[in-house]
């Protein structure tokens, strides 16, 4: 994950803007279980005269149907699995993107403050029970794992 922070500082308009965003797509991917978000998935675009990163696409969980080991595609922190909060906020945030405090407040908050629509949205998709149900868990699993109250 530091070579797309390597390309956001070498490429963009607006690096620290666009390290906002990458940290919440990074922690949005994480949450849902999108452990398929490779390189493919960072993509730059140019609106004159700016250049910064792409919407987001390619955004599902992958692990309930993969049940791959690894939690993200690209390592974050030397690691792929077993992440915690200090990896994806400490680590991540603060060390690498260095984001203020006040903008990583509000990242964790917007996305805890996210999930009641996302049980939502888990309990009127077509999976079966069995793939909701694990959606939910692994939601509320890392949501636990951030920090995240009512988990």
């Amino acid at each position: 994950m530091e070579q797309v922070v390597q390309v956001i500082d070498r490429c963009c308009t607006f690096p620290l803007i666009e390290r906002a965003g990458l940290f919440k797509r990074v922690l949005f991917n994480y949450l849902v279980g999108n452990e398929d978000s490779h390189l493919k998935n960072f993509s730059l675009i140019r609106r004159d005269p700016k250049i910064g990163l792409s919407p987001a696409y390619d955004l599902l969980n992958a692990t309930i149907v993969l049940r791959a080991p690894e939690e993200i595609a690209l390592p974050l922190n030397g690691k792929r699995r077993n992440l915690t909060r200090h990896d994806l906020v400490d680590y991540f945030g603060h060390e690498r993107l260095g984001l203020t405090e006040k903008t990583i407040r509000q990242t964790l908050a917007d996305l805890s403050n996210a999930q009641p629509e996302w049980e939502r949205l888990i309990g009127v998709s077509f999976l079966s029970e069995a793939l909701k149900e694990g959606y939910r868990e692994l939601v509320s699993s890392r949501g636990r794992r951030l920090g995240f109250v009512g988990n």
